[in-house]
C-alpha cells in the first residue's frame, strides 16, 4: 500500500508538471498572448521594447516557463495586468466561498441521494422510485440559472422569505444566520443537479450487485434482506459511486459559473469568467493549476477509497488494481 501510494503521488506529480507545460504554451500561443496585455497600447517600438524586456517578455518560451514555475513553487501566483493585484490575494477568498457553496450543496445531495437511491433499488418501480425518477429528470433537463431565477422570482420576490442574492446581506458580514439564508436558494439549485445524478448511480449500481449470483445464495441461506443489502451488497455497489465522487470533487473549488452569476457569489467560477474576458492570463493559469491538482488528488483519492471499501480490490506492486 505504501508503495503505491508512493507511486501515485509520484505519477501525479510528473502529471502536474506537464499540466504546467501544457498550460503555459496554450496561454502563450492564444491570440493576443500575454505580450498584448502586459504592454499597454500605443507606446512607440523603443519604449515597447524596454516594457517587455523589464517584464521578460522578450526572453524565449523555455526561460519564461522557469521563472514562472520557478515563482509558482514559492507561491508566487503572479499580479494581475490591469490593477498589478496579486493573484493570491483575489484567489484563494473565492476558492473559500465556493467551496462554501459547493460544499453545502454536495454534501446536501449525497445524504439523500445515496439512502433514497438504495431504497428504491429495493422498491423497484414504487412511489419512491418513480418520485425519484421524476425529480432525476427534471434535475437532468432544467437548466440551472433559468431554475435558479424562478426560485428568486418566487421565494425572494414574491414571498420575501429568503435574500435574492448575494453572501451575506450588507452590514453582516460573518454573520453565520445571514449567510445560512443567503445559501438556501443556490444550494437547493445545485443540489437538483448533483441528486439527480447520484441518485440514478446509487440505485443501477444497487440492482447489478443485487442481481448477482452471491446475493440470491445469501438469500436462499435465509440471510436478512437487511443484512444482504447493507453487509453484501452496499459495499460492492459503493465502488463506481465513489468513481463519480471522486471525478466531481474539482467541482467543489472549480465552481457554478451560471449559479454564481444568476445569485451573485463571489465564488471561483464566476470569477474565472470575470478573468477570461479581461484576459488576466496570470489569473487563469492559477485557476487552471488549482483545478488540476484538485482533479490528481480526487483521483487518487478514489483508488484509495476502493480498496477501503471493497476488500477484493488489492493495490498491487505493479501499481494496478486486481479483484
Amino acid at each position: 500500500m505504501t508503495e503505491y501510494l508512493i507511486r501515485r503521488v509520484l505519477q501525479s506529480v510528473l502529471v502536474i508538471f506537464l499540466i504546467t507545460i501544457l498550460t503555459f504554451l496554450l496561454i502563450h500561443a492564444a491570440p493576443g498572448g500575454p505580450t498584448q496585455v502586459m504592454l499597454s497600447p500605443g507606446l512607440t517600438p523603443e519604449i515597447f521594447e524596454q516594457q517587455a524586456k523589464n517584464l521578460g517578455l522578450d526572453q524565449p518560451i523555455p526561460v519564461q516557463y522557469v521563472r514562472w514555475i520557478g515563482d509558482l513553487l514559492q507561491g508566487d501566483l503572479g499580479y494581475t495586468f490591469k490593477n498589478h493585484i496579486a493573484v493570491s490575494d483575489l484567489l484563494w477568498p473565492r476558492i473559500g466561498n465556493t467551496v462554501i457553496l459547493m460544499g453545502s450543496a454536495w454534501l446536501v445531495s449525497l445524504l439523500i441521494a445515496i439512502p433514497w437511491g438504495i431504497y428504491n433499488s429495493t422498491k423497484v418501480y414504487g412511489l419512491s422510485d418513480q418520485t425519484a425518477s421524476f425529480i432525476s429528470y427534471l434535475g437532468f433537463a432544467m437548466p440551472t440559472f433559468w431554475f435558479g431565477i424562478l426560485l428568486q422570482q418566487w421565494l425572494s420576490l414574491k414571498l420575501d422569505w429568503f435574500p435574492l442574492s448575494d453572501m451575506y446581506t450588507r452590514g453582516k458580514e460573518g454573520d453565520i444566520g445571514d449567510l445560512f439564508m443567503h445559501l438556501v436558494l443556490p444550494i437547493t439549485v445545485l443540489a437538483l443537479g448533483f441528486l439527480a445524478s447520484y441518485m440514478k448511480y446509487a440505485r443501477a449500481s444497487m440492482l447489478e450487485v443485487l442481481d448477482q449470483d452471491y446475493i440470491r445464495t445469501a438469500r436462499a441461506k435465509g440471510v436478512k434482506e437487511r443484512k444482504v443489502v447493507f453487509r453484501h451488497a452496499l459495499r460492492n455497489a459503493l465502488i463506481p459511486i465513489i468513481t463519480i465522487l471522486g471525478l466531481d470533487l474539482p467541482i467543489l473549488v472549480g465552481g457554478a459559473a451560471l449559479t454564481e452569476n444568476v445569485f451573485n457569489w463571489p465564488g471561483m467560477g464566476r470569477w474565472f469568467v470575470e478573468m477570461a474576458g479581461a484576459r488576466e492570463y496570470s489569473a487563469l493559469m492559477a485557476v487552471t493549476i488549482v483545478t488540476a491538482v484538485i482533479v490528481v488528488i480526487g483521483n487518487l483519492l478514489a483508488d484509495i477509497l476502493y480498496a477501503v471499501v471493497d476488500p477484493r480490490v488489492k493495490l498491487g506492486k505493479q501499481g494496478g488494481k486486481t479483484a
